[in-house]
């Protein structure tokens, strides 16, 4: 203990008093205390106390994917938070279970009493969809018709700062266009990438139209599915291509950065590239987490409410299933695996390229 440290006190500390103070039933208010809106007003407040850690701990995440150069000594401290993150929002899908314990007749005793209020008008995960990267140009029609209306002007000011920041999205893309390890000298990873991606589908083809077992029009189907991977493979290799699909918002990655992507996870066992790895791994974690999350909030308020309009005017469950898919941020860390090889057609590295990719250290020589 510090000499001039006064003594602290758990329940000071803690600033319980304010704390187990602050559930307030509506209904109290009205001659007669519905049971489970304690409940219901507990589960929201842990929530919101969740949603403040995990944008502490975003924050912090992006002002260190803001360094330029990101050292690389920071990238452990990248994948503790981010596995925090993960832990929280794991914990919080689980705790829907604890809201469906409440019946729609319980439901019903209070929840007349609470409109407008509404999840729409909670800041904290509205800042969170921004940070990760969702902006308002993203949302669908619908949803921007209650992204804003029902938030405080403050509120509205805040979310509108926010906006205006880089987003964890667009960091993350920043730093896999700077990776610099497919190119080196003479050697380009991508024409040896582009000739193992021809072997592959082109055994494919022989394949297909060598089995026996397949009818013609079988054989066409197969045959016509193939050759969507060809385009697919294609897309990501020539920049025009790419740049058409991504203009249909159907990619959102720079075709760098995507490229990056797909190179950490074929060599993701090089010593260099085993945390650029982990962190794509956990961002895609976080992706599912949420939108896990958001499926579960919307089969919970369909039980509660069937198809009745939410309190803050939304269309309730539908609304909340519609956004469910259309919110996910990182998809295309998902889509990854379309472009991805066996290990036994993974192309070879040259020399120079794993030495840079490996930790080397001769002891007899001091380096």
């Amino acid at each position: 203990m510090h000499p001039d440290q006064k003594p602290v006190h758990y329940s000071d500390y803690l600033n319980l008093d304010s704390i187990l103070s602050a559930q307030k039933p509506e209904s109290a208010k009205y001659g007669k205390m519905a049971h489970d809106e304690m409940l219901f007003i507990i589960i929201h407040q842990t929530y919101e106390l969740w949603f403040k850690q995990i944008l502490f701990e975003i924050n912090s995440i992006i002002e260190i994917f803001e360094e330029k150069p990101l050292p690389s000594h920071r990238l452990q401290t990248v994948v503790a938070r981010f596995e925090r993150v993960t832990e929280i929002l794991k914990l919080l899908v689980d705790q829907v279970r604890i809201i469906e314990t409440m019946t729609p007749l319980d439901f019903m005793d209070f929840r007349d009493y609470l409109v407008p209020a509404s999840g729409f008008q909670s800041l904290q995960f509205k800042l969170l969809e921004t940070k990760l990267g969702i902006k308002a140009i993203n949302r669908t029609e619908m949803e921007k018709n209650f992204y804003q209306s029902r938030l405080k002007p403050e509120d509205r000011a805040t979310l509108q700062a926010a906006e205006e920041q880089p987003s964890l999205f667009e960091l993350v893309d920043h730093w896999l266009e700077r990776m610099p390890f497919t190119k080196k000298g003479k050697f380009n990873f991508w024409n040896d990438y582009e000739k193992a991606v021809k072997i592959m589908l082109d055994q494919d083809e022989t394949i297909i139209k060598n089995n026996p077992s397949l009818d013609e029009t079988r054989k066409q189907m197969e045959l016509k599915n193939l050759e969507m991977t060809r385009n697919s493979f294609k897309s990501i290799l020539d920049p025009t291509l790419f740049s058409e699909i991504k203009n249909t918002g159907a990619v959102k990655m720079s075709q760098n950065a995507l490229q990056s992507a797909i190179f950490i996870h074929l060599f993701r066992d090089q010593p260099m590239l085993q945390l650029p790895y982990k962190i794509l791994s956990l961002i895609t974690d976080i992706d599912e987490l949420l939108t896990t999350w958001r499926q579960r909030h919307a089969i919970m308020v369909h039980r509660l409410l069937g198809t009745k309009i939410g309190t803050g005017g939304s269309s309730g469950h539908e609304y909340l299933k519609k956004t469910t898919e259309s919110n996910r941020v990182f998809i295309d860390l998902f889509n990854l695996a379309t472009f991805l090889l066996p290990k036994s057609k993974i192309p070879a590295l040259p020399a120079n390229v794993l030495k840079t990719l490996d930790f080397e250290y001769d002891h007899s020589k001091g380096n």
